[in-house]
C-alpha cells in the first residue's frame, strides 16, 4: 500500500505495462462510459470524483482508468492491495484521510480486486465512505451484488465495462507495432491475417493480447535486420485458448443456465457449445452431469421417462473415467435432452403439492391409510377400511388417500407430449373409474 506515481514505464516492464494509456484520448473502449459527453468522462475531466466501482472482465482497463484518475485529480491518490492490507493498515489510511480533510484535501482510495477483501475489511471503509472522509474507487471482475457489502455498495455509482471488441483489440495490437514503447523502433512483419487471428484468442482482454503479441514476437524469426512471426509460431503461442471462467463465481452460473436454457429450447447445437465452454475451461463433469440428471426430471419427466435413466447413465460414466473421454457421454446425454419431447408437469405438480404441504402442515394423515403395528392404534382405528388395491379386480379403489380439506386436488396435469400422453390417457381413465365407484 503506496502512493503512486502511475504514469512512470520502463523499457523493462511487460509490453502491456509499457503500453498503458495515460490519458483519456489513449484509452480504447468503454466508449459508453468515457466517450465525449459520457458521464464518467466528465467526473474524470472535471475532477468531480464519487464513490464508485468498476466491474467487468479482465483486461478491458479498470485499472488504467483508476491510473488515469490519478494523474488528473488534485486528490491525494493511494492504491491498496486487496492480499496484503490487513484492517489495521486500512484504519491508519482513513485516520490520515480525516486529518487531511481538515486541511482541504481529498483523499482517493483504489482497491484493486475489492471482491478479495473479506466483510470485515469491506466495513472498515464504510463510516469514511459515508462521511466524505474518502473517495473509494474499488475494481473488481466479480458482479458487486455479491462480492461487495451491501451497505458500501449502495453508497458507490457502478460503472460496468464491457469487454473489448475484435477491433478494439486490432487497435491496440497495431498501436502496439508503431509505438516507440512497444516495437516502434523495431522492424516486425506479421499478416493481418495473424493479428486478428490474435485479437480473437484474446477473447476480449488487452493484457492477454498484448502479452501474447510480445510472446511471438520474441519467438518470431530474426534474420538481423526484422522480425517475422509466421502461423506456426503464433498457433505455438496459442494452442490453448484461455477460458473465462470462475466456478465460484457469476460466468459459473451464467454458463450453466446457458446450457439448461438451451435444452429446454430444444437447440443440441447450443446446448453442446455451452458443454464444451464449461468443459474446456475446466468445469467438474460430475457437476454438468447432476445438472443434467435435474433437468431429466424438471423438464421432461413423463414426456419421455428414459430421459433419466440416461442422465444417471452418464453420471455413472463420468464417475468411472472423468474428462477427456466422458466428454461424449455428456455430449450424448446433452443432444439427447435437447431433442427429448418437453414437459414440466413433474415439475409443477411438486411445486403446487409443495405450497399446500407448507401452508396446511397440520393436515393428519386419514386413518384408513395409517399402520396399526399396535393394538392401541388398532383401537384408535388406524388403517380402519383400509382397500388393498390387488385384491381387487382393477387393482384400483375408491379409498380417500387425501386429507378432508385438500379432497379433489390435482397436482399432476399431464401433458400431450411425447410418451406423456400415454399417462394422460392412463390417468383420464383412473379418474374416470373413481368417479364411476365413488359411491360403492
Amino acid at each position: 500500500m503506496d502512493q503512486h506515481s502511475f504514469l512512470e514505464y520502463s523499457a523493462a516492464q511487460p509490453l502491456a505495462a509499457r503500453l498503458r494509456p495515460q490519458s483519456l484520448d489513449e484509452f480504447v473502449g468503454q466508449t459508453h462510459l468515457i466517450g465525449p459527453g459520457k458521464v464518467l468522462r466528465r467526473l474524470i475531466e472535471n475532477d468531480h470524483l464519487s464513490s464508485m466501482i468498476f466491474w467487468g472482465p479482465p483486461g478491458v482497463g479498470k485499472t488504467t482508468l483508476a491510473r488515469i484518475i490519478a494523474s488528473k485529480t488534485k486528490a491525494r491518490f493511494i492504491d491498496f492491495s486487496a492480499v496484503t492490507s490487513g484492517i489495521k493498515e486500512i484504519r491508519e489510511v482513513m485516520n490520515k484521510a480525516e486529518q487531511n480533510v481538515l486541511y482541504g484535501e481529498k483523499t482517493v482510495v483504489f482497491v484493486d480486486e475489492i471482491h478479495r477483501f473479506n466483510k470485515a475489511q469491506q466495513d472498515a471503509f464504510l463510516p469514511y465512505v459515508e462521511k466524505g472522509s474518502i473517495i473509494l474507487i474499488g475494481a473488481t471482475t466479480e458482479n458487486p451484488s455479491f462480492e461487495v457489502n451491501g451497505a458500501l455498495l449502495s453508497r458507490c455509482k457502478v460503472f460496468v465495462l464491457h469487454g473489448l471488441t475484435e477491433n478494439d483489440i486490432l487497435c491496440l495490437l497495431r498501436r502496439a507495432l508503431s509505438d516507440k514503447r512497444g516495437f516502434g523502433d523495431d522492424k516486425i512483419n506479421i499478416a493481418d491475417e495473424l493479428l486478428s487471428m490474435l485479437a480473437t484468442f484474446s477473447n476480449g482482454d488487452a493484457r492477454t493480447a498484448l502479452s501474447t503479441l510480445e510472446m511471438v514476437v520474441l519467438n518470431g524469426d530474426f534474420d538481423g535486420e526484422s522480425t517475422t512471426v509466421t502461423r506456426e509460431t503464433l498457433e505455438q503461442c496459442i494452442s490453448k485458448k484461455s477460458l473465462l471462467y470462475d466456478k465460484q463465481g457469476e460466468e459459473h452460473y451464467n454458463l450453466i443456465s446457458a446450457l439448461h436454457k438451451s435444452m429446454r429450447n430444444s437447440d443440441p447445437d447450443a446446448a453442446v457449445y455451452w458443454l464444451a465452454r464449461m468443459l474446456e475451461a475446466g468445469e467438474d463433469p460430475l457437476y454438468v452431469a447432476r445438472r443434467v440428471t435435474r433437468f431429466a426430471s424438471e423438464d421432461i419427466g413423463m414426456a419421455d421417462p428414459r430421459a433419466l435413466e440416461l442422465a444417471v447413465a452418464a453420471y455413472q460414466a463420468c464417475h468411472f473415467i472423468g474428462m477427456p473421454e466422458c466428454s461424449v457421454h455428456l455430449t450424448q446425454a446433452v443432444v439427447y435432452m435437447s431433442l427429448a419431447p418437453k414437459s414440466n408437469a413433474i415439475y409443477t405438480a411438486y411445486l403446487d403439492a409443495r405450497k399446500d404441504a407448507l401452508t396446511q402442515l397440520s393436515e393428519p394423515v386419514p386413518l384408513v391409510i395409517r399402520n396399526a403395528p399396535t393394538s392401541l392404534m388398532a383401537e384408535l382405528n388406524y388403517g380402519k377400511g383400509y382397500q388393498y388395491a390387488h385384491d381387487s379386480k382393477d387393482k384400483i379403489t375408491n379409498m380417500q388417500c387425501l386429507p378432508d380439506s385438500l379432497l379433489g386436488r390435482e397436482y399432476y396435469r399431464p401433458t400431450e407430449q411425447g410418451l406423456e400422453s400415454r399417462y394422460k390417457e392412463r390417468l383420464d381413465g383412473i379418474k374416470e373409474w373413481k368417479k364411476q365407484h365413488k359411491n360403492k
